[in-house]
């Protein structure tokens, strides 16, 4: 009999394809959602909407930390940002980019744990490598170039922050509702996968 750790390496199997699409939909509507809110916070002046950019990302951790695998995080990433761009995001084909980079933000932080680390420490860092990246393309899009230094400053702090609470923190907790539910256990089933729960 083929053990869970030799089926774990396979990779992903149709179970867990699909509840990853699963994910990426549901936060692809919310990702669609959030730019509007976005958008209106940002009227308040001082990056106070960088509090909610980690929103943005949250379908990585969410994903990983459901189904265990590598790769999750870039593809639940990069799909929920296609049904954002499907639902007439304002931000169109960037919404995909950096749905790349941010998924392979969380991703990297994953892989360095060997995929073997569920805690809410690894998340939390997960968060802050989406973040990273995503700060990495506003760059690299020339977002920062007019910001000042104090301003700049508070852009970076408080992406960190909300991808550290938001990406991070409310991910992990999320997915401990969820388990509590036994939803994640049924999930786990069906890609015959044995899990402890989290931390």
């Amino acid at each position: 009999m083929v053990s869970s750790v030799q089926r774990r390496k396979k990779g992903l199997g149709l179970a867990d394809v699909l509840v990853t699409v699963v994910i990426a939909v549901v936060f692809g509507v919310v990702y669609r959602i959030w730019g509007p809110v976005y958008d209106l916070i940002k009227i308040t002046g001082l990056q106070t909407e960088q509090l909610s950019y980690g929103m943005w990302f949250i379908a990585a951790t969410v994903a990983f930390l459901v189904i265990r695998k590598p790769g999750v995080a870039l593809v639940a990433e990069i799909a929920a940002a296609v049904v954002e761009m499907i639902l007439g995001s304002s931000y169109a084909l960037e919404s995909l980019t950096y749905g790349i980079l941010q998924g392979l933000g969380a991703e990297i932080v994953f892989a360095l744990f060997l995929y073997r680390r569920y805690s809410l420490g690894v998340t939390c860092l997960a968060g802050l490598g989406a973040g990273a990246a995503s700060l990495l393309m506003d760059a690299v899009r020339g977002y920062l170039v007019d910001l000042v230094a104090w301003n700049l400053t508070l852009y970076i702090v408080f992406r960190l922050i909300s991808s550290l609470v938001i990406t991070g923190i409310f991910a992990y907790y999320l997915v401990k509702a969820l388990e509590a539910t036994g939803v994640t256990q049924l999930v786990r089933r069906s890609s015959a996968e044995d899990y402890k729960a989290l931390d």
